[in-house]
Order: C-alpha cells, then structure tokens, then sequence
C-alpha cells in the first residue's frame, strides 16, 4: 500500500514532468517558426516541418507516460499550435515571421497531422477496448430461452 504522502509526491512529479512537456512542445513551436525559411542551396528546404512533426509524437509518448487523459496528454501539442499561432501574428513594427506561403501551409500540416493520427488511434484503441465485467459473479442471460429450473 502506497501512502498518501507518496501518492501525492508522485501527481506533482507526474504534473511538472507535464509542464515541461508543455513547455518543450511551445519550444519546439517557436524553434520550427524560426527554421523554416532554411535553404539547401538555391531550394527552399523546410526542414523543420519534418522535424516538428517527429518531435511532435516523440512529445506525445512522453505525456502518455505520465498522464492518462486525452486533453492531458495532448497538451505538449497544443503548446506547439500555440507557438505557431502566436507567431502569424504581428510585432509592434509590423514584422511577421510567418508568411502566406507554402512552407507555413507544410509546417501546419507536417507538425499536426502525424501526432493527430496518433491521438486518434490512441483514443479509438480506448474507445474499442473491452471492458471488464462490473460485476465478476455476473452472467448475462442468453435470449435463447433455455434457464435452469
């Protein structure tokens, strides 16, 4: 048996390991932003949307570790989107540091799509999983109609 001091100790490790998970993922947000507009020779070569998406589930397995609801564990990616959104906005002189252009439309789309296809078949798997019998004694009734007399 687990005392009650210990239990709590390990909610707020389990909670700040979650906050740096956040943290990482609006990190990881900001760090993709300034790594877009990056060139392999003449190409424009976004790497960072690749990249944003592996770091993306690799986020997404940390939180499922320590903790066990969805909007919990999803949380190291929308520290990510808000990093994103945060930077299509404006400075006070005007500068944006997304642009209306493909490479944003790429990091969008490289950095949600893979870690969303993970959240879905982790909640489906949830969704779909048998559950235990409520009661162990219990038996269901078989429409049949045959009962012992």
């Amino acid at each position: 048996m687990i005392s009650k001091a210990a239990s709590n100790a390990v909610v707020l490790v389990s909670r700040a390991t979650l906050a740096v998970l956040i943290f990482d993922g609006f990190l990881c947000g900001i760090l993709s932003v300034f790594f877009l507009p990056t060139y392999l020779g003449p190409v424009p070569f976004p790497v960072s949307a690749l990249l944003a998406g592996i770091a993306n589930v690799t986020l997404l397995f940390a939180a499922r570790k320590v903790a066990e609801k969805p909007l919990a564990i999803a949380s190291p990616l929308i520290g990510w989107f808000t990093a994103i959104l945060v930077c299509m906005f404006g400075g006070p002189g005007g500068d944006v540091l997304l642009l209306a252009d493909w490479r944003t439309a790429f990091l969008l789309l490289g950095g949600l799509i893979p870690p969303g296809i993970l959240l879905f078949s982790w909640r489906l798997k949830t969704l779909t999983a048998p559950h235990a019998n409520p009661q162990p004694g219990a038996h269901s009734r078989s429409s049949t109609g045959s009962s012992v007399r």
